[in-house]
């Protein structure tokens, strides 16, 4: 082979390199996920705006092991359903999922509180715990036509073993069985809420795909570069993981999407760190139109 010709032929094979290595620099990086039906604000799945060039994922808020009547009490792994179901019920999962291919709907356990209290993660055994939660969730699950779980629980009775125990058990159990074919965790910036995830995470991080971070619980007017910081520590915590970006659209907490939540998601994109957003919460995006939804989607389905 001439020289010419090997120059020429070593450039072809470094732009197939380069190529190839940016396409795989971000897996799942169009991924979007938004929690809805917490809040009661008569929000539905067709009110939210569906860009056809993402993933996406509703995740209705929230299915909890307590009671629903009277003053609301843990109930050992029997879960119950506590979002807008009028609004969000099996038969408009079934049609959202139908209007639009690219749609999965999930449920998430715990959330902060229940009636006028917190809602705490409080097994009486992991066993028993674990096979009441598996029945439970696989009834609403299959009666949903649900395709994933995440979990939310914020307030523990419970050590973290314990917890990573029950969790483990049950997202290995559902999938095995083939309930659910994704999970997720939503851990956020506390002492007590990391010891438990973490130790989730140590364990059984190769049953979790998501990791939904909370990144809107760090103060109101977190900067591009303090968010950018905590997603690179919180990256490490959880070594390996799909870190999602995300933000509250009530703006009450972390980097608002009007003071930079975008660049420093284009920053990360660019890194090939973009493995999606979510936004707590459509709930309270109705009032601005899902502005941010649209925002969100476009940069995720972009290719630059």
């Amino acid at each position: 082979m001439g020289l010419w010709k090997f120059v020429v032929f070593s450039a072809i094979l470094l732009q197939a390199f380069l190529a190839l290595s940016s396409t795989q620099a971000a897996p799942g990086s169009n991924l979007f996920r938004e929690y809805i039906g917490a809040e009661f604000n008569n929000v539905r799945f067709s009110d939210v705006p569906i860009n056809p060039g993402v993933d996406f994922h509703f995740i209705l808020s929230f299915a909890i092991d307590y009671s629903t009547s009277g003053s609301a009490s843990p109930t050992n792994g029997n879960f119950n359903i506590f979002w807008d179901s009028d609004n969000l019920s099996p038969s408009q999962v079934h049609s959202i999922k139908s209007s639009h291919r690219n749609v999965k709907v999930a449920l998430s356990l715990g959330g902060d509180s229940v009636s006028d209290g917190y809602a705490y993660f409080d097994p009486s055994s992991v066993n028993s715990w674990v096979q009441n939660a598996v029945s439970s969730l696989t009834r609403i699950i299959q009666n949903y036509g649900l395709d994933g779980i995440d979990i939310d629980y914020e307030h523990f009775k419970a050590d973290p073993n314990t917890f990573a125990e029950c969790i483990g058990q049950l997202v290995t159990t559902l999938k095995k069985n083939g309930v659910i074919s994704f999970a997720s965790i939503a851990p956020f910036d506390d002492d007590d809420v990391q010891s438990h995830y973490m130790a989730l995470w140590r364990k059984y991080s190769h049953v979790i795909d998501y990791v939904n971070f909370q990144f809107y619980a760090y103060d109101k007017g977190t900067t591009v570069s303090q968010f950018l910081s905590y997603f690179n520590t919180q990256s490490s915590n959880y070594e390996g993981g799909k870190v999602l970006a995300s933000f509250i659209s009530d703006e009450s907490g972390g980097l608002s999407p009007d003071d930079g939540f975008f660049t420093a998601c284009g920053s990360l994109k660019s890194q090939g760190k973009l493995h999606g957003i979510f936004i707590w919460s459509a709930d309270d995006s109705k009032k601005n139109g899902f502005q941010y939804e649209r925002r969100s989607q476009t940069l995720l389905a972009s290719r630059h």
